[in-house]
């Protein structure tokens, strides 16, 4: 049976971000997308430019809208934008006993801009971290998540991670994309201990939305795989996502990643 998979997250009008990637991401690995929006926002390859957050409750609407019709079989987590909102999707959540859910902690966007106010920095980590089979934080969204400053080294990502753990997930996925290296090196901590994937960096400036659609690959891939193994195998889609992405020609900053890349003839 196909896994029906569902986005909660902001709008990416250019396509390569949020609800957008994450459809594309859904799609490309054999799942049905299903999506709640948060925010609407405007924003390209360049940069974000503004944000309108939805009414909480019409979020909790929508959420209810999909639970009261269709199984769903994970849940992807993306931009939450205030503490009304995290309320909402944590409390729906549980009503409806979601089960699979992926938290990308999405705090601020490639270009800098802001996408999670203060207070709702306290809710998401108090409300929503606790639900999640696995959160995907990269440095600086470790950073503020433990108030720590954003100076991180391979050793301190270690270290950091029992104390992520300790927030509530089952799963840690911590990204080290931002360090320097000839490897891109992703810590994933769990029941079973830790583990350390590697992928050979990409020099490309088409890496728009490569957190959420590393994130939504988890979630789409959780139904058929246990959590290291949908890990990573979904880190080794975003690799093979980053490697063809210059087949794509899409604005003039940040391109998108190829979500297609294995379903597209290269000759168009």
């Amino acid at each position: 049976m196909i896994p029906n998979v569902l986005s909660i997250a902001g709008t990416d009008p250019s396509g390569g971000a949020g609800i957008q990637a994450d459809i594309k991401t859904f799609s490309a690995l054999g799942t049905y997308a299903c999506s709640v929006v948060i925010a609407v926002v405007a924003q390209n390859t360049c940069g974000v430019r503004s944000f309108q957050a939805l009414d909480p409750a019409f979020v909790a609407d929508q959420i209810d809208a999909v639970f009261d019709d269709v199984r769903i079989d994970a849940v992807k987590i993306g931009m939450i934008a205030n503490a009304g909102i995290d309320r909402a999707v944590s409390d729906r959540l549980r009503h409806h006993a979601a089960r699979n859910i992926v938290l990308d902690p999405v705090m601020v966007a490639k270009s800098g801009h802001a996408l999670l106010d203060p207070p709702a920095v306290s809710a998401l980590r108090e409300a929503l971290v606790p639900l999640a089979a696995v959160i995907t934080p990269n440095l600086p969204e470790a950073a503020v998540l433990l108030n720590r400053p954003d100076d991180w080294t391979a050793v301190t990502m270690t270290a950091a991670l029992p104390e992520l753990l300790s927030l509530g997930s089952d799963y840690v996925l911590l990204k080290g994309g931002h360090l320097s290296g000839a490897d891109s090196t992703d810590l994933l901590a769990g029941p079973e201990g830790t583990q350390t994937l590697r992928a050979p960096r990409i020099t490309t400036t088409n890496d728009h939305g490569t957190g959420c659609t590393l994130s939504s690959a988890i979630a789409a891939l959780l139904p058929y795989h246990d959590m290291p193994g949908a890990v990573t195998r979904a880190k080794a889609y975003l690799h093979a996502a980053l490697a063809q992405s210059d087949a794509l020609d899409v604005g003039h900053g940040h391109g998108p990643v190829h979500h297609f890349h294995a379903l597209w003839a290269s000759d168009g």
